[in-house]
């Protein structure tokens, strides 16, 4: 499964929905091969069967952060996080696209609620120690800059 299971998605709940887990198959099969486009797709036909599917919707995001539809999967990452706020995954991947987008200030958030459920074992230590820096990096800048404290 990799990238860190998906960003924490994990294993689907419901194995009744055959072909939701025919298109999740599917997508995560084209991924692998570096067709990107036509996981989109089928992560977005997966979605028609269950639309609050939270692995879908992470997977959907990491799709689409590849292809450089940043603002898509700004909205992804978005939705699966009004689904369950604490989705540490997607707050970890929202706060990098947001900082892609240039806004820094709005990652801030998302990189500290990331850390402050972040999953421990060593196979995540690279990931929460670059989110801390990236964290750190973006309050010094923030506040050495001409308009703090205004």
């Amino acid at each position: 499964m990799s990238f860190w299971d998906r960003l924490f998605g994990g294993r689907s709940e419901n194995a009744q929905d055959r072909q939701r887990l025919d298109y999740l198959s599917e997508a995560l099969v084209l991924e692998r091969q570096g067709d990107y486009d036509a996981a989109v797709t089928s992560y977005r036909l997966a979605l028609r069967e269950r639309p609050d599917d939270l692995k879908v919707l992470q997977n959907l995001a990491i799709a689409l952060s590849k292809i450089g539809r940043v603002e898509e999967a700004i909205r992804a990452y978005r939705k699966a996080l009004e689904i369950d706020p604490s989705l540490s995954g997607a707050h970890y991947g929202l706060a990098f696209l947001l900082i892609k987008r240039g806004d820094g200030h709005f990652a801030v958030k998302h990189l500290k609620a990331f850390l402050a459920q972040a999953p421990a074992g060593p196979e995540t230590e690279r990931w929460v120690a670059h989110a801390q820096a990236t964290l750190d990096q973006l309050i010094a800048t923030d506040s050495s800059s001409p308009s703090a404290g205004t």
